[in-house]
């Protein structure tokens, strides 16, 4: 396995694997990775020939009050992971090789619908940096197919929209959420919980996996459902940021008519925000 920090590297040892007609996949991660991250190298490696992870910290992604500069750093300890699940190259650039203008100055991609509301609402800007950084990294590896995870479900939708409209030959493939054994969705940022927030967070899944019962069981009421599940993680010692059910396609509000739903949770605890979804059908 390789690593590389600049375009012209990247795009060297690109060549001779698109020259001999190796089909070459991408799995986009900002490091500090985990089993999660990990099982989508492995997704990548059963469609791929060639497998470039990228690991950049990403900071137009990040709002002004989030954790960019406490956000891990494990470079080391991610190409020894990195080389152990199969990836053929890493590539770990520097923000003056992404942005060399500087952000303020940089182009920006701007998906429309599926990035508003949830996530999008909570954190305005956040999908743009994604967006915009990704569509840069399909250019720069010019990927056959590229891997996300399902546990940031609105981000996989935000990707597969971009993807469409702009006309990118790119297959993106969603690989399901890796979860502990207690179901906590498993996150770069579980690494912040003390030991007591940490036995307090699988109630977010639990919340998830609550409310779709209901739903299967014939309930309709899903404003009543988001209430009664935000009441339940303010009683645990969460502090809910959303909890919300959608259509699955649009991630708009859910109608009484939608059978494919997706139901959304974001929720602080301590200073750690957590992110969770499960989908249903009715």
């Amino acid at each position: 396995m390789r690593t590389v920090h600049t375009l012209k590297e990247l795009r060297a040892m690109l060549r001779s694997h698109r020259q001999q007609g190796k089909r070459i996949g991408l799995v986009p991660t900002m490091g500090n990775l985990h089993e999660g991250h990990i099982s989508l190298v492995r997704k990548a490696r059963e469609a791929a020939d060639i497998v470039v992870t990228s690991i950049f910290v990403n900071p137009m992604q990040f709002g002004a009050t989030e954790d960019l500069d406490t956000y891990p750093r494990t470079l080391l300890e991610d190409q020894e992971r990195l080389e152990e699940a199969g990836s053929t190259l890493v590539f770990a650039p520097s923000n003056e090789e992404i942005y060399p203008q500087g952000l303020a100055r940089h182009t920006r991609v701007i998906v429309p619908e599926v990035s508003e509301g949830h996530c999008g609402a909570s954190r305005p800007g956040h999908f743009e940096g994604v967006a915009t950084v990704v569509t840069m990294l399909f250019n720069m590896v010019q990927p056959d197919i590229a891997v996300f995870g399902e546990k940031d479900y609105q981000q996989l939708a935000v990707i597969r929209k971009l993807t469409r409209d702009l006309m990118i030959p790119v297959e993106v493939i969603g690989s399901p959420t890796i979860r502990e054994d207690d179901g906590l969705a498993k996150s770069s940022r579980n690494g912040f919980l003390t030991e007591d927030e940490r036995a307090i967070a699988p109630i977010v899944y639990r919340t998830l996996k609550n409310t779709a019962e209901q739903i299967r069981n014939g309930r309709s009421d899903f404003s009543a459902l988001e209430r009664e599940a935000t009441e339940a993680l303010s009683e645990a010692g969460l502090r809910p940021d959303y909890f919300n059910i959608a259509n699955s396609l649009t991630l708009k509000p859910a109608s009484a008519d939608d059978t494919e739903l997706t139901l959304l949770a974001a929720a602080f605890l301590g200073t750690t925000r957590l992110i969770d979804n499960l989908s249903v059908t009715r």
